[in-house]
């Protein structure tokens, strides 16, 4: 034992991947609905492998922390600025959390006598926000006390986050899932299945059963009765969620026009959605099954990702849409995915378009490549990161941290965390907008993220290891509780607000909550509970709000804890 403690206190780098390896194996284990993630995971791992004396050094953390927060800036920041004006009613929830947060943490200090350290630890692992431990420990540095006094403080963050996280977690997942439909007496999944409903999906859309069968398919078809429509006439039968791409006649096989006039006896290929397709077939005439592998009949496909960046089309339904593009050049093309804030939302025909969604387009090649520039701009596969981007990016934000107000006694700066924070959301909307330079895939940027985030938690659990049982010790089951405090009240109020004033949707409520938090447990134990994606559409909203906004919570929490300790 000695010897291997020996060799994590002289090489720290293996200390760092012994708490990663460890951690989010450890993360991994689930309990139920309950996952502790790769983030916690490492942190207790980082705070048991600490023992040993093992330390990183502080420019490994600062620089694996100014990484991540630019990323996490970088990947929200088109829906944020999409979100922040047009959504306010749903957005109005996640300043409502910073609110009543900045309150139970006011009332918390002085009542449970906390130091800074441990106030900003509370707020971060009940609203389980792992960035606010980046922000805080970064303004617990900047206030002039010892080396020896900065240390104790940091290390009281991530203890106390590491006790309160498990404890708020578990609240949010259990309170949004089966205590607030409780509060509100409605059944969670009746009120989900009839907003998937009321957004024009199928009657009988149930769990499971929107990924087991394909959005799209096609059939061939011989008219009856339909004859004497035109083409387009057909197809306004069902709202425009069928195209017929090609007609049969006296044995030969032609692409027809919108004004084409449909005959008995034409055989028809018909492609277009599921759901459309049952009530088409029932109208024009019976499938031809011996028909779809003749020549000319084939339904080929083409696929490709658009940014949507298009002011006029941020804020159209998908039937909405689908309405201006009936004989343009949309006719043919259909939306089959939509991904916000890197969650799958559901495509039904009153569902809301974003500025900043990646639709996923299909149809004819030629229509799909004309249609891409009304919408945005092409999401072009790539696994190339554009670093001289990136790295002015990372630089210009540890340029805006530095700068600092005097307001009084309070020297004000957001410091290297809230400067790349704000870089990250100004280069994001940038590239959204203008997506021909600054190139950071997803994949690229969630890696950034995951690595950037879990390297700062590790560095800061192993500095910490040694003094983290003293906090658990003095405090005992206070933080526990405070935590589940913390994380509860919080959402019970917006839950009021939502419900009482604002008079939204119960699944769209509950995602909002959800989203409060930052949390992708709950919302998947939210959306399994209800049955279907609906909650998903008020959990982007606040997601992408609380992302910035927690943050920034970090040194507004060191700064208010240290002036009610003065009092």
């Amino acid at each position: 034992m000695e010897l291997l403690s020996g060799l994590l206190a002289s090489q720290p780098e293996i200390a760092l991947f012994l708490a990663l390896a460890i951690g989010h194996a450890i993360g991994a284990i689930r309990f139920g609905p309950f996952q502790l993630g790769g983030i916690c995971g490492t942190l207790i791992a980082a705070l048991v492998i600490g023992q040993s004396g093992s330390r990183l050094d502080d420019d490994v953390k600062n620089v694996a922390f100014a990484v991540f927060i630019f990323a996490l800036g970088f990947t929200g920041g088109p829906q944020f600025f999409a979100n922040v004006g047009r959504e306010w009613r749903i957005g109005l929830l996640s300043v409502v959390e910073v609110f009543v947060l900045l309150i139970l943490l006011a009332i918390a200090v002085p009542l449970l006598g906390l130091d800074q350290g441990t106030a900003a630890g509370l707020l971060a692992g009940a609203a389980t926000e792992s960035a606010v431990i980046g922000t805080a420990s970064e303004a617990i540095s900047r206030l002039g006390v010892s080396p020896e006094q900065v240390r104790v403080l940091q290390t009281n963050i991530v203890t106390a986050y590491s006790v309160t996280y498990l404890f708020g977690l578990v609240s949010i997942v259990l309170f949004t899932s089966q205590f607030a439909p409780w509060l509100l007496r409605v059944n969670l999944r009746e009120s989900a299945g009839k907003l998937w409903q009321k957004l024009g999906g199928e009657n009988d859309m149930g769990e499971g059963q929107s990924s087991a069968l394909p959005l799209l398919v096609a059939r061939v078809l011989r008219v009856e009765g339909v004859a004497g429509n035109s083409v387009l006439e057909a197809e306004k039968l069902v709202a425009l969620g069928v195209t017929i791409r090609r007609v049969r006649r006296d044995g030969n096989t032609f692409r027809p026009t919108p004004a084409e006039v449909l005959r008995a006896g034409d055989v028809v290929l018909a492609v277009g959605r599921r759901d459309a397709m049952v009530t088409f077939t029932g109208l024009v005439g019976p499938e031809m099954l011996d028909e779809p592998d003749a020549p000319g009949m084939e339904a080929v496909q083409s696929e490709q990702d658009v940014l949507l960046t298009r002011r006029e089309v941020g804020g159209l339904t998908l039937a909405r849409l689908r309405q201006m593009a009936d004989v343009g050049m949309g006719r043919g093309v259909y939306i089959q995915r939509i991904a916000r804030m890197q969650h799958s939302v559901p495509t039904l025909p009153e569902t809301v378009l974003e500025r900043g969604d990646v639709l996923t387009l299909t149809g004819p090649q030629e229509a799909v490549q004309r249609v891409v520039p009304e919408l945005g701009y092409p999401v072009t596969p790539t696994i190339k990161t554009d670093f001289v981007f990136l790295g002015i990016g990372v630089l210009l934000g540890m340029l805006i941290g530095s700068f600092s107000v005097r307001l009084g006694q309070a020297d004000l700066t957001l410091g290297t965390g809230g400067g790349c924070l704000v870089s990250g959301l100004m280069f994001g909307w940038l590239r959204a907008r203008v997506p021909l330079f600054g190139s950071l895939p997803s994949s690229a940027a969630e890696i950034l993220k995951d690595f950037g985030l879990a390297t700062f938690i590790a560095a800061v659990g192993l500095s910490a290891g040694p003094d983290a049982i003293k906090l658990i010790r003095e405090y005992g089951l206070i933080l526990p509780v405070a935590g589940i405090l913390v994380s509860v009240v919080p959402a019970a109020i917006s839950l009021f607000i939502g419900h009482r004033w604002l008079k939204l949707d119960t699944p769209i409520l509950l995602g909002a909550v959800a989203g409060q938090h930052c949390s992708t447990p709950t919302i998947m134990a939210l959306t399994s509970a209800a049955g279907n994606g609906t909650p998903v559409i008020g959990y982007t909203i606040t997601y992408a709000i609380s992302n910035v906004l927690l943050p920034l919570l970090g040194p507004v929490s060191v700064a208010m804890a240290g002036a009610l300790a003065r009092h």
